[in-house]
C-alpha cells in the first residue's frame, strides 16, 4: 500500500463480458492503490485481465462493478491527465516525428514557440535528433517507440499507462528502451502503471510489482522493489538484491500459471 496519498485508486473492481450468450468474468474484486510518483508493474498469467485493467484506468473500458479514480477524480472516460503507450506504437502515419510528438501540444493550444521548445527537448532526450522530419514508415520499431514515449511525455500527463510498451522489440532494443524509460521517469517522477508479461522487466523498472491471479484476475501478491539504479545496468542485474527480488516475483507468477493450467500449486 502506498505510504503517501494515492494518485490511483482501484476499489473492488470487476469486469464481465458477454460472449455468445454466456457471461465471461475477466476481473473480480481487484483492489489496488498507486502513490504519486510511483512506478508499479502488473504481471500475471496470460489472459488474467492485466490489459483490461489498464484500459479501464485509461477510460477506454467501463468496469462492471467497483470504482476507479485517478488524480482524485473518478475515471469516466479517456483524459489528457492519463497518457497511454501501447505495444504497437499508435503513431499517426501521416505526421512526421516532430509533428507526432507535438500533436497534443497543438490540441492544448500552446504558443508555437513553446511547442517547438518542448518538441526539441524530447527529440534530444529520446535520441531522435536528425529524424524530426522522418515519417513512422521510415523508422525502426525501437525508433517508433521512442517517438511514442516522447509524444506521451511531451504533453505532460500526470499518469502514464504502459501496455507491454516494448513487447514487439528485439531483446537488445528492449533493454535500451527500458533504460530510456527509466531515465525519463527518474527525471519526471510521474505516476506509472505498466502491464508486462516480462518479470525481469517489471523488477528492473518498478518500485513495486503486483501479481495477478489466473482468471478471473485479482491482485494476489505485491512485492516492493528496492534497486540501486545509480549503478550500471550490468551491476544491477547481477546483484543479489535484483536476483532475490526477481526470483520471488517469478515464483509468485509461476504459482498462478500452475493453477491456471490445472496443476498443483507450486
Amino acid at each position: 500500500m502506498p505510504a503517501t496519498d494515492p494518485n490511483i485508486v482501484i476499489s473492488d473492481v470487476s469486469k464481465r463480458f458477454e460472449r455468445r450468450g454466456q457471461t465471461f468474468t475477466a476481473l473480480e474484486h481487484v483492489d489496488m492503490q498507486v502513490a504519486q510518483g510511483e512506478f508499479v508493474s502488473i504481471v500475471g498469467p496470460s489472459g488474467c485481465g492485466k490489459s483490461t485493467l489498464l484500459y479501464m484506468l485509461g477510460g477506454f473500458v467501463a468496469p462492471s462493478g467497483g470504482q476507479l479514480s485517478a488524480g482524485g477524480k473518478p475515471v469516466t472516460g479517456p483524459g489528457i491527465d492519463r497518457g497511454v503507450v501501447f505495444q504497437e506504437y499508435a503513431l499517426f502515419p501521416w505526421l512526421s516525428v516532430a509533428d507526432n510528438i507535438g500533436y497534443a501540444l497543438v490540441r492544448k493550444g500552446l504558443p508555437r514557440a513553446e511547442q517547438a521548445a518542448i518538441v526539441a527537448r524530447y527529440v534530444d532526450l529520446m535520441g531522435l535528433r536528425g529524424f524530426e522530419t522522418a515519417y513512422p514508415r521510415e523508422l525502426s520499431g525501437g525508433m517508433k517507440q521512442r517517438v511514442a514515449l516522447a509524444r506521451t511525455f511531451a504533453y505532460d500527463p500526470g499518469i502514464l499507462l504502459l501496455d507491454e510498451p516494448f513487447g514487439a522489440l528485439d531483446a537488445q532494443t528492449r533493454e535500451i528502451m527500458q533504460d530510456e524509460l527509466l531515465r525519463l521517469w527518474r527525471s519526471n517522477r510521474k505516476t506509472v502503471v505498466m502491464v508486462t508479461h516480462d518479470v525481469d522487466e517489471a523488477v528492473y523498472l518498478s518500485n513495486r510489482v503486483c501479481v495477478m491471479s489466473h482468471r478471473p484476475g485479482r491482485i494476489v501478491e505485491e512485492f516492493p522493489i528496492d534497486l540501486d539504479h545509480s549503478a550500471s545496468r550490468e551491476d544491477v542485474v547481477v546483484s543479489a538484491t535484483y536476483r532475490d527480488q526477481r526470483n520471488a516475483v517469478w515464483l509468485a507468477v509461476r504459482r498462478q500459471v500452475t493453477r491456471a493450467s490445472g496443476g498443483a500449486a507450486a
